[in-house]
This record gives C-alpha cells, structure tokens and sequence, in this order.
C-alpha cells in the first residue's frame, strides 16, 4: 500500500486492486446511485426524500465544496476497471476527541469481494501511521455484511448502544492501532 495525505490536502491510498483518491464531480451519479440503495431503515436523511433530494446537482456541489470528498471520505475506485463503487474513510464520529470513526459503503453490485476490507485495511494503515491511537466504527445491528468487515478488521462491539424502535440499534465498535 502507498499512501499520502496531511489534515488539509486531499487523501491517496493505493492497494493491489483499490486506489482511494478525492471524488471527482463527474462521480456524483455513483454517491446517487449509493443514496438510493440505502436500507429503507436508515434514517429518512441518509436517502432520497420524496422530492428527489439530494438531486444530481446538489452531491456535485456537494463533491466541488465539501472537503470531506477530498480528505475523509474518499472514492473506492477500481484499478483494474477505473470505475468507483463507493468510498472509505474516517470521520468526526460519535468517539472521544481525536479517536475518528471508520466509514464506508459500497454499490450493492461489488458486495462480498473483499472491497470494503481491503480499503478499510488501507485506511487503518494511514490512520495508524498518521498517530491515531484508536478508531470507532458504528454500525445497526442488522447489517450482518457490515458487521463482518469490522470483525474481520479487529473491531470489537463495546457495551454502547443507542436504541431506535424503528430503526434498530446502532452498536459502537472500536479498535485499537
């Protein structure tokens, strides 16, 4: 894995078949398409509304002016294929100050090929030579795919939960570096 970033400049990973790079604006038809694969039990912000938001134009204003596809969040991008099927990165969870949470999601169509692992694999490596000490990741108790990759990364479920009768329980996890 090569890889290269500061807090203020835009993130690259690189693995044997994933390269982590900023969003292109072009590539907002794919956050869309992800948007739309979403669990009908994620909460109503996280999806379409029924008026169509986030519209095509808004994620491309979105990829051109929110640094998060740049430095946080970046594209999964396939090298072998050059198309993106999603993103991983960290962000500012729900974990003490300085202890960034792991994100990723993944188009349906590219689930069960070890994409999701081998990139968070990748960003856990920066993430432990940038001097982070631990990471959160959360994740609903009915994401079994999920659950799996933050098992198979060595994340261990805590005794924090936060309960939603409609949307099932949120479930942190954490790992140390």
């Amino acid at each position: 894995m090569t890889a290269s970033a500061t807090p203020d400049r835009e993130l690259m990973l690189e693995t044997d078949r994933l390269l982590l790079r900023p969003w292109r604006v072009a590539e907002a038809a794919v956050q869309r398409e992800l948007w739309t694969e979403r669990d009908p039990r994620v909460p109503p912000q996280r999806r379409i509304d029924a008026d169509g938001h986030p519209t095509l134009a808004e994620l491309e204003n979105s990829i051109r002016t929110d640094e998060l596809w740049a430095t946080r969040l970046p594209a999964i991008e396939r090298k072998a294929e050059g198309d993106v099927i999603g993103y991983c990165g960290l962000v500012d969870g729900r974990g003490p100050q300085g202890e960034p949470e792991l994100a990723f999601e993944l188009l349906h169509r590219v689930w069960g090929q070890g994409y999701a692992t081998e990139a968070s694999l990748a960003v856990l490596d920066w993430a432990r030579s940038s001097g982070y000490e631990r990471l959160w990741a959360t994740v609903w108790d009915w994401n079994t795919a999920s659950r799996r990759v933050l098992a198979k990364l060595g994340f261990t479920e805590t005794d924090q939960t936060v309960v939603d009768p409609v949307r099932g329980t949120t479930l942190f996890t954490t790992r140390p570096l």
